[in-house]
């Protein structure tokens, strides 16, 4: 099957496109064009306008200040995974763009189509929901900040006006203090170029990595297709807080991921073996990410 007719625009600037969003009736926005094409294809999606963002050269960078990681939305996965600045600083983001699918989607895929379509299997948003991170959104009226927490709201639904783009996603670096936090992203999939069953994105931070027993100081569980949106797990991060890390604590965080997760059956995988994915990666994430800030 083929789309049905579209016209084509290829702005140069944000600006130009929020206009054409703004003007144009049934509009539809192509990045890395890894989900666009299929639907369409099927006629699943049937827009009259096509606005391909791909010449908006100001939008694909990364950006690392004190405060935060900025990362423009046409920035493609690729970028993501090898930039040495994020490996270093904010592994989790590098680690999860380097588990999307295979290389030619990673070649093209960005990380404002991702969050865009907003799928809760998805790997950024599991990281955004999970470090607190927020979305610049622009328009013809002008530009927004939305945080991660209420940017999703339902499946595959968000906050995002129709007449809006990403335009940056930011990720906060100040709770996470590069010589006192682990930070890693775990997935279970059936085959490499898969879908996850269910990932996870963690964050410890310790009170001195020297110590004898390092005190989790805060951390930060984020689960990805456990339930309708990216679910942030904050009782489990909760149950790890405020001493060093241990078997009863791990095991109480992995209880309560085990309760907290809504997941939806699936052919390989149903409700009950999601949840126990859901305890088993927790345990398997805090732990790594507390032997990674005490190195």
């Amino acid at each position: 099957m083929k789309p049905s007719p579209f016209q084509y625009h290829r702005p140069d600037t944000v600006e130009e496109a929020a206009a054409l969003l703004e003007e144009l009736p049934d509009a539809e926005l192509m990045a890395g064009n890894q989900s666009l094409s299929i639907v369409m294809s099927n006629r699943l999606a049937n827009p009259d306008h096509i606005v391909d963002i791909n010449g908006i050269d100001e939008l694909a960078y990364i950006d690392s200040t004190d405060d935060a990681i900025e990362v423009g939305a046409l920035t493609r996965h690729r970028n993501i995974d090898s930039s040495p600045v994020l490996s270093e600083t904010y592994p989790v983001l590098s680690e999860s763009a380097g588990q999307i699918a295979g290389p030619v989607v990673r070649n093209r895929g960005t990380i404002g189509g991702s969050i865009g379509e907003a799928d809760p299997a998805g790997n950024y948003p599991c990281v955004l929901v999970a470090t607190g991170g927020e979305l610049e959104l622009a328009s013809a009226d002008g530009r927004r900040t939305v945080d991660a927490a209420d940017y999703f709201v339902a499946y595959m639904m968000t906050a995002i006006e129709e007449n809006e783009l990403i335009t940056a996603v930011r990720f906060p670096r100040d709770p996470f203090p590069v010589d006192r936090t682990g930070m890693t992203f775990l997935g279970q999939k059936r085959a490499a170029q898969t879908w996850p069953t269910l990932s996870i994105a963690c964050a410890v931070r310790v009170d001195d990595p020297a110590a004898d027993d390092p005190v989790v100081e805060e951390a930060r569980v984020g689960l990805a297709n456990a339930a309708d949106v990216p679910l942030r797990v904050a009782d489990a991060e909760a149950a790890v807080e405020g001493d060093p890390l241990s078997e009863g604590s791990l095991e109480a965080a992995g209880e309560v991921a085990y309760d907290r997760v809504r997941p939806q059956d699936e052919m390989h995988a149903d409700e009950t073996y999601k949840r126990e994915l859901s305890r088993t990666y927790t345990k398997r994430a805090l732990t790594e990410a507390y032997d990674r800030a005490v190195q």
